[in-house]
Order: C-alpha cells, then structure tokens, then sequence
C-alpha cells in the first residue's frame, strides 16, 4: 500500500483523528463506569466516520483514478507458488 499514497489525505487524517478522540473518551468513561459518557465517546467515534466521509466527497480525499490494482511480476509469483 505504500505505493499508492492509501489513507495520506486530509479526509483521512482529520476522520481518524476524530474517531481517536472519541475512542479516548469511551475508554476514560468506560474505566469510570460512566456510561453515558462511553456511549458520547463512541458517537464521537461515529462522528469521525462521517467526517471523513463529508471530507471525502468534498474533494479532499484520495480521487478513484489513483487506486490502481497491483500485480505481481511472474517471477515472484512463481517463487510464491513453489514455496
């Protein structure tokens, strides 16, 4: 995947950001026994999601025509099959 620049987008970076805040904040109220705050936190996490989502149709996530479909060479697949 390093090839192909996956997930190095805004849309990317600002979803999963906010999904690991939300993450964080279910995590401190879950160990609190707090559950109205676990469940805020994973709604933060749902609101990364759709974020990035938002993100994404704007313009500022990964366009289709860079996802390319990855071969393997003959030689590698050949060695991959022998062994």
């Amino acid at each position: 995947m390093a090839g192909s620049s996956h997930g190095h987008t805004p849309a990317a970076w600002t979803g999963v950001i906010i999904a690991f805040i939300g993450f964080c904040i279910a995590g401190m109220f879950m160990v609190a026994a707090q559950p109205w705050g676990f469940w805020a936190g994973i709604a933060v996490v749902l609101l990364g999601g759709v974020v990035g989502y938002i993100m994404k149709m704007m313009g500022l996530g990964q366009p289709k025509q860079n996802h390319s479909v990855h071969q393997v060479s003959g030689e590698h697949a050949q060695a991959g099959a022998k062994g």
